[in-house]
C-alpha cells in the first residue's frame, strides 16, 4: 500500500506479461524521443517524418505532438508556467505508458523549462529517453512564423510566448542536436535520419 500525491491507500498492479515480452514481440525496444526547440523550429515537420521513416521500417511508434494534446488530455491547461509545468507532466507520465508498451514514443513539444524536461527523464530510467534539441535561431523561427503566432506575440495579443517574452531553456546535454549547416537547414528525410541512426547504434530498433 502507498500514497501518491493526494491519491492513498493505492497498490501497483503487477502483470505477468513486461514491458521485455511486448519488446521481443514487436522486434523493437520501448523510448521517448523528446523533440524540444522554439516555435518554427521544425518539431513537428521531424515527428512526422520520423514517424513515417520508422513506419516504412516496420517500427511502431506514436507521435505525442503539444498542440494537438491541447486538444484533449491538456484542453484545461493554460499557458502559465504552472500549466506548461503540468502539460509537460501529463506528456511525460503518458509517453512513459508508451515506451513500457514497447512502442518509440515521439513527443513533440516546445517545453521550454529545462527543470520540466529533466524531470520527464527521470521517469524513465534505463537510458531510453533521447531528448532531440532543435536548435534553430529565433530569427528563422520568426520569419517562417507557420502558425501567425510570432507577428501576435510581437503585436502584444499573446503574452508569455516562448522566445519572446518568455524564455525557452536549451539542453545542456541532450542526445541529439539539429541545427543549421553552413547556414542552411536540413531536409527532413536528413533530420529524421539522424535520429534513426542513433536509435538504430543503441539498439532500440531490434529487440
Amino acid at each position: 500500500m502507498s500514497s501518491v500525491g493526494k491519491s492513498t491507500n493505492i497498490f501497483w498492479q503487477e502483470c505477468s506479461v513486461g514491458k521485455s515480452d511486448r519488446e521481443k514481440l514487436l522486434k523493437q525496444k520501448g523510448c521517448v524521443v523528446w523533440i524540444t526547440g522554439l516555435s518554427g523550429s521544425g518539431k513537428s515537420t521531424l515527428a512526422c517524418t520520423l514517424g513515417r521513416e520508422l513506419h516504412n521500417r516496420g517500427k511502431l511508434s506514436y507521435i505525442l505532438d503539444g498542440d494537438n494534446l491541447r486538444h484533449g488530455l491538456n484542453k484545461d491547461l493554460g499557458f502559465k508556467a504552472e500549466d506548461r509545468a503540468e502539460n509537460i507532466r501529463r506528456v511525460g507520465e503518458v509517453a512513459k505508458l508508451f515506451a513500457d508498451a514497447g512502442l518509440i514514443c515521439i513527443a513533440s513539444l516546445i517545453s521550454p523549462y529545462r527543470k520540466d524536461r529533466d524531470s520527464c527523464r527521470a521517469l524513465l530510467s534505463d537510458k531510453s529517453f533521447i531528448e532531440v534539441y532543435m536548435n534553430m535561431p529565433l530569427d528563422l523561427c520568426e520569419a517562417r512564423d507557420p502558425k501567425g503566432l510570432y507577428k501576435l506575440a510581437r503585436a502584444g495579443k499573446i503574452k508569455g510566448f516562448t522566445g519572446i517574452d518568455d524564455p525557452y531553456e536549451p539542453p545542456l546535454n541532450c542526445e541529439i542536436e539539429i541545427q543549421q549547416q553552413d547556414g542552411i537547414c536540413p531536409s527532413p528525410c536528413v533530420m529524421a535520419g539522424q535520429v534513426v541512426n542513433y536509435l538504430e547504434e543503441k539498439g532500440f530498433l531490434h529487440a
